[in-house]
């Protein structure tokens, strides 16, 4: 399986905020194993020790789970959540860069600021999933995705600990996929397969 254009995925981006935590434990430990591509994840955790957070994850899921670094190459099998109070972006180069720009929708990092430059990097080779949250942040950002051909994955409102946020997004972009998270861990794998 592929992409909505039908391309390989090179990277996946995930957005969540309220809930997020519980949301992403169940995504990642659904998954067989490493994905063969990059995750980049923006969670509005409220922690300050984002290492804590990624431990958290990697000990749930088995995966390698690392707080995002300036400069950093993304690589496949790893996932990257971005560290507290910095935006995440990808540069054209295709690494990160951290900015503490003024928050977007009230949150720095911002859902919206990762996804608008990732879809810019990786275009149609994009998958972007939001999941649970309690505001608008990531809507714009999946519209974005959307524009530039990547694939849209939105967590069902009606499953989400938290609503509002895969609400907002399906408001404003739609969705290729909008499903209940357990479906997101299997479908992944199959677009990533």
């Amino acid at each position: 399986m592929k992409t909505v254009s039908g391309l390989p995925p090179h990277a996946i981006v995930v957005g969540c905020s309220a809930g997020g935590l519980s949301a992403l434990h169940q995504l990642l430990g659904a998954f067989a194993g490493p994905l063969p591509v990059p995750m980049v994840v923006v969670c509005h955790s409220g922690s300050e020790d984002m290492r804590v957070f990624c431990e958290l994850l990697a000990s749930r899921s088995g995966l390698s789970v690392v707080e995002a670094e300036e400069r950093q190459q993304p690589e496949p099998h790893h996932i990257y959540v971005a560290p507290s109070g910095y935006h995440l972006l990808m540069e054209r180069n295709g690494r990160f860069a951290l900015s503490v720009d003024p928050r977007v929708a009230f949150s720095r990092p911002s859902i919206d600021v990762l996804f608008e430059s990732a879809a810019e990097v990786w275009g149609e080779h994009l998958i972007a999933v939001l999941l649970t949250g309690a505001n608008s942040d990531g809507a714009e950002g999946c519209a974005r995705v959307r524009r530039c051909g990547g694939t849209l994955i939105v967590q069902d409102p009606e499953t989400a600990q938290v609503p509002v946020m895969p609400a907002a997004a399906l408001e404003l972009a739609g969705a290729d996929h909008c499903l209940p998270l357990p479906e997101i861990s299997f479908l992944l794998e199959a677009l990533c397969s």
